[in-house]
């Protein structure tokens, strides 16, 4: 099983310098209040690095100096936004790229160079409706594989430790790998290759970009790692040979099972554009997915009173029966407990835009080709926003206010990227039914310590304990 624990520090910085790869520095302060370099050449890198991550960072500059600050990262101007208010005056509802996707293809080296804007919508509504359509066509997968969970668990010994985390990336691979993928990974061998080539692309990735941006691989050490280039070079390449068969495979051919890819080889896409969507909803989806299973369990868990609540819904919307697509829609009360693990996990605590033109925050000016970022992590747990910011407190999206903030950061509604449209659904039937037969016990004395990454997590295993309703 692979271990994700070596991601560091580095990585939610990658964010940043995916992004700025791609475009020339701007020099302008503009005036906006915030740090000075550090260093000449690393400008605030240092002040990022001691603080632990990008996100803790953030925390501090925008408790020194407000809701619109900036700083430097090597001789870039950044501008970050830590309110509500303040990404409403930026934010635009009709933009077409999703910074997540766009961070990805870059670690990849995957450009989308002559794609005109109407190509790139076209293209951006056949990857949210193949992952739309293979949601609702493989719901009897999902709930089959969620049950082959269930039975592990319930097999267990009530003061068995549960590897938490392990459990729920294994299950979210075979999630992700089976409906983008197809009946091919219905071999645990085949998952567990395909995780293994997935992990390693996924963290040489993020070192590369670092390296790229300077700090810490300054000498090119990263560069004279043979090894790690050879281990990263063989498991993508594997990646694109397994990706590429299934293409080659699903093109003309009618299979009982409609999966993700499916989706990209019927629309007016090319081979090279069908592999690298589906080589980055399979990196994205399997990482939101099984953190946002693992903060989900974890926080039912360690709040009785949700996780009774939460069964009562489960009990009054199925009863007896099974758990189906029609009246899995009717459980409010579960989607208002997956936007509370969104927002108190803060499961992506930074996002990032270029700014494409000159732009107003307040009374700040923003210069063109200034790197904006999004501090959700900051915003989604401001006390002005979010009353009581640090409980876990599903009942506070039952306001229909906070429901339309959610939208408006990204995480609900027709601003949320299709990775955690997945991540919703899967996590959905998941809970149905392992809380209709179990309870979620904590683990006595443990404490969880956050890791801010590109996707939260915690920093070392996160356990729990079960036992059976009946």
């Amino acid at each position: 099983m692979l271990d994700f624990a070596i991601f560091a520090v580095t990585f939610l910085l990658a964010l940043v310098g995916a992004v700025l790869y791609l475009y020339p520095a701007s020099r302008q302060a503009a005036g906006i209040p915030g740090l000075t370099p550090t260093e000449e050449k690393d400008g605030n890198l240092p002040d990022i690095v001691n603080s632990g991550s990008l996100h803790e960072f953030l925390v501090n500059l925008h408790e020194r100096f407000g809701p619109v600050v900036s700083f430097w990262f090597g001789r870039r101007l950044v501008v970050s936004l830590g309110t509500v208010d303040v990404l409403k005056q930026h934010i635009n509802p009709n933009k077409t790229s999703d910074p997540f996707e766009t961070m990805l293809k870059s670690l990849l080296r995957y450009q989308s160079d002559g794609e005109s804007v109407s190509e790139n919508h076209m293209r951006k509504k056949l990857y949210e409706n193949g992952v739309t359509d293979s949601l609702q066509r493989n719901f009897t997968l999902l709930l089959k594989l969620s049950e082959e969970l269930l039975d592990k668990w319930l097999s267990y010994p009530e003061s068995q430790h549960v590897p938490l985390s392990q459990h729920m990336l294994g299950f979210a691979m075979k999630c992700v790998t089976q409906l983008v993928l197809g009946s091919t990974f219905e071999d645990e061998q085949e998952v567990i290759r395909f995780q293994k080539n997935h992990g390693t692309v996924y963290i040489f990735s993020y070192f590369q970009v670092w390296a790229e941006i300077g700090k810490g691989f300054l000498d090119g050490s990263l560069d004279k790692n043979t090894t790690w280039r050879k281990q990263y070079e063989g498991a993508f390449m594997e990646l694109e040979c397994t990706l590429k068969k299934i293409i080659k495979e699903r093109k003309g051919r009618n299979f009982n099972q409609h999966i993700f890819i499916d989706s990209l080889v019927h629309g007016n896409l090319n081979d090279q554009q069908i592999l690298e969507d589906g080589m980055i909803f399979s990196l994205a989806g399997c990482v939101i997915t099984a953190k946002l299973c693992t903060w989900a369990i974890y926080f039912l868990a360690t709040s009785e009173e949700v996780q009774k609540k939460l069964y009562e819904e489960i009990d009054q919307v199925f009863g007896k029966g099974p758990v189906t697509p029609e009246k899995i829609e009717h459980l409010r009360y579960c989607r208002q407990i997956l936007c509370e693990t969104v927002r108190t996990a803060k499961l992506t605590p930074v996002s990032a835009r270029l700014q494409d033109i000159e732009g107003k925050i307040d009374q700040f000016i923003i210069p063109r080709e200034t790197l904006v970022l999004y501090a959700l992590g900051v915003v989604l747990q401001d006390p002005s926003t979010w009353p009581s910011p640090y409980k876990f407190d599903p009942d506070r999206f039952a306001d229909e206010s906070a429901m339309k903030t959610f939208s408006l950061l990204g995480f609900s509604g027709t601003q949320e990227c299709p990775e955690l449209r997945f991540a919703y659904m899967v996590s959905t039937v998941l809970l149905s039914v392992l809380v209709r037969r179990l309870h979620l016990l904590p683990v006595e004395g443990q404490v969880i310590e956050t890791k801010y990454e590109l996707v939260t997590s915690s920093r070392e295993e996160a356990w729990i304990t079960v036992s059976k309703r009946y």
